[in-house]
């Protein structure tokens, strides 16, 4: 007998929300299972950091459900409170007050037990590795470090959720890699708190959604499409091709004719890299092109990146 389907421990449905006549979430539906890490994966302005905060009752949703392990959080917010820890884009550490001040501050706003402080400020501080770092004032940390203590606050009260809004936006590539990683290990619970948090992530590095254990693509308030990041790239239609030439911006135009684009925009440009889409011929088409426009150029056939899948949602109906 198969065994039961797990109950989600976070969902919305049909939630809409509008700021006047902008209309910010439109009819989004979605479910978080127990220890997943989903990530919320667009561009600016798609409606991310309001669905976090309708998700976590920081706004009031104008329709919709929203629940957290079961509990209406749309009527009752308050219910919900213990349950999330929310980290918005913004965190707001106290920057005059070292790392340790901060967790303790941060512990007393969220009802920590007080004897309980001490265990789990140790536990994270290792876990971040800002154990060395307690004195130093939060102004005077680095982008990585400032989230790295951002995150420590959020977990103190040891939520059953943890929703983190583009966490890494403006940070290093290295403090990037670092912070997911301690996303991954602490769904790991290699931390040792008493339950690990299942989590929700937005963000608009198409990369980061590789590192997801399912991606909610979003755009103009929709989600477009939802599933695991290989699952999602299966659906890319059509082959993807990468052309590498030490002159993009006069190959551009002449790869997107060969693949059917009307527009350039149909071809990204990233250094001396072109990607586009076109069918089963398209790696052919565009080494004949290149050739006959006299540019030199290495054409191949790539598998699709998540990036790749967004822009084919334009495709979709």
């Amino acid at each position: 007998m198969a065994a039961p389907a797990q109950k989600p421990i976070a969902r919305v449905e049909g939630l809409s929300h509008a700021f006047g006549d902008v209309v910010a979430v439109r009819d989004v539906a979605l479910a978080l299972e127990p220890g997943e890490l989903l990530g919320i994966v667009g561009p600016d302005g798609a409606g991310k950091s309001t669905l976090l905060r309708l998700w976590t009752a920081v706004i009031r949703a104008k329709s919709g459900t929203i629940e957290i392990d079961g509990r209406d959080a749309r009527r009752d917010p308050e219910s919900i409170r213990g349950l999330v820890g929310y980290m918005p884009q913004r965190f707001s550490l106290y920057e005059d007050l070292s790392v340790d001040e901060n967790i303790r501050f941060f512990s007393e706003l969220r009802l920590v037990p007080r004897e309980a402080i001490a265990e789990r400020r140790a536990r994270l501080l290792a876990f971040t590795r800002l154990d060395r770092f307690t004195d130093r004032r939060a102004g005077k940390l680095s982008g990585g470090m400032k989230q790295k203590l951002g995150l420590i606050c959020t977990l103190m009260h040891q939520p059953r959720v943890l929703f983190l809004d583009e966490p890494t936006n403006g940070v290093d590539p290295v403090s990037r890699r670092e912070f997911w990683e301690l996303l991954r290990e602490l769904l790991g619970q290699s931390v040792g708190l008493t339950a690990a948090p299942s989590i929700v992530v937005s963000t608009p590095y198409m990369d980061e959604a590789e590192r997801c254990d399912r991606v909610a693509m979003m755009d103009a308030g929709r989600v477009r499409a939802v599933g695991a990041p290989e699952a999602l790239r299966r659906k890319v239609g059509g082959r993807v091709v990468e052309v590498v030439t030490p002159e993009p911006a006069r190959a551009r135009p002449v790869v997107a004719a060969a693949t059917g684009h009307a527009e350039i925009t149909g071809v990204a440009m990233s250094g001396g890299r072109l990607r586009t889409r076109g069918g089963d011929d398209a790696a052919e088409r565009v080494r004949a092109a290149l050739a006959a426009a006299g540019l030199a150029a290495d054409v191949h056939v790539v598998p699709p990146s998540m990036e790749d899948v967004f822009t084919s949602l334009g495709d979709a109906p």
